[in-house]
């Protein structure tokens, strides 16, 4: 490679984006940090920022930038603090950058991603939502701008690896019959259902495979995770939501698979370690070290699989269902999931109700279609409105 590569890393305090600076420092001939962002973990920004120099950095609030900006000028850094959501889309769409981490959970990352795509960027997604709310809308700018998409969740960028690399022709043109969507089970896989009420938010954040947020370990624990991975990859690789199965894998070494029409099923295998896709997308289409150890298939020994029970994992049902509806059911799915969930963790609703919360909202509210961003975000408000009504009316 004859440069090094700037990289805005969005969620830089995340474990992805965490992962994302791992692999990044392991290269220092092929890219450089060109702007951190953060949202309330302001001193690991800090250590950061010190340890990586980027020209820029960004957090929510002007009281916050102000003191960043205090401490990084304290430590001899010319790192420059920009604010909220504005600063967000600039460092993600400036001229010097050329590949964008899309790592901000939630719909707080749909704009800043978007304004890196319609940047032209390469982008390097993990934010499952930009796709999950905007889906038509983000692959349209996508293909307008000529922006790169490439996936860091495990599952899609496993699915990536497996497919031929023609695949945009469409699933049946390349020979493709389905693909094969892995999960863990999460930490309740064999919890008994009458236990599930019980259960706190430590025990949905404790997953025997992965480290992650707090956020989307309750998502893994409910299967809305991989519900929320069906929509993208129907996004990403042009499927039908009957063309992805999911399939439950507890040992997390089979990250996904793609079935072919002549019987033949490839599969990505790897230790369960995010620095893996990381790496793999960052020098796509060369080959990178990730500092991930080889795996061991004597040590593993086994894989095993079985169906998903959708009345364990409701919220996986719902996620397909708002699938096959289209429209705007995916953003109003997400945002009363996220409502959901932090009630959950704020143990204010018991575990099983955070499927309670997603199932009034799809059902109460109609589905309409969604066109232009402002029609994804009102959906996404209306959802909001609707979850918070029912936290209301139950008294949490």
């Amino acid at each position: 490679m004859s440069a090094v590569q700037q990289i805005t890393v969005l969620g830089a305090t995340g474990s992805i984006g965490l992962s994302t600076l791992d692999v990044i420092a392991r290269h220092p001939e092929r890219y450089q940090v060109f702007a951190l962002t953060g949202f309330s973990r302001l001193t690991e920004l800090l250590a950061l920022c010190v340890r990586h120099v980027p020209r820029f950095a960004v957090v929510p609030e002007v009281e916050a930038a102000s003191r960043l900006q205090e401490e990084l000028r304290a430590a001899g850094l010319a790192t420059q603090v920009l604010v909220g959501e504005q600063g967000l889309c600039d460092v993600a769409s400036a001229p010097e950058v050329d590949a964008v981490m899309a790592a901000i959970v939630g719909a707080a990352g749909l704009r800043p991603t978007l304004a890196a795509v319609e940047a032209g960027k390469k982008i390097l997604l993990a934010n499952k939502e930009a796709l999950v709310m905007s889906g038509a809308l983000f692959m349209q700018a996508v293909g307008k701008s000529g922006s790169v998409l490439l996936p860091i969740d495990s599952e899609h960028n496993a699915i990536f690896q497996c497919m031929p690399t023609d695949f945009s022709r469409g699933l049946s043109q390349v020979g493709v019959r389905r693909i094969l969507l892995t999960a863990s089970g999460g930490p309740f896989r064999q919890t008994p259902l009458e236990e599930l009420e019980h259960v706190s938010p430590e025990q949905a954040c404790a997953h025997p495979n992965w480290s992650m947020g707090r956020k989307i370990s309750v998502d893994s624990a409910s299967m809305m995770n991989k519900g929320l991975e069906l929509i993208e990859a129907c996004w990403l690789f042009d499927a039908k939501p009957s063309q992805v199965e999911v399939v439950v894998h507890p040992q997390s070494v089979i990250h996904s698979l793609v079935d072919y029409v002549d019987g033949s099923v490839l599969a990505q295998l790897g230790n369960p370690d995010m620095r893996t896709p990381i790496a793999n997308a960052l020098a796509w289409p060369e080959r990178i070290d990730s500092g991930v150890a080889p795996l061991d298939l004597f040590a593993i020994a086994r894989l095993d699989f079985q169906a998903p029970d959708e009345q364990r994992f409701p919220c996986l049902r719902l996620a397909r269902q708002a699938a096959e509806v289209g429209d705007s059911a995916p953003a109003m799915l997400n945002a009363a999931n996220e409502v959901a969930v932090s009630a959950f963790l704020e143990r204010r609703i018991r575990y099983p109700e955070i499927a309670s919360i997603i199932d009034e909202v799809l059902t109460r509210e109609p589905v309409v279609a969604v066109n232009e961003l402002d029609a994804v975000f009102a959906a996404d408000a209306k959802a909001r409105v609707l979850a918070q009504q029912w936290l209301q009316r139950n008294g949490r």
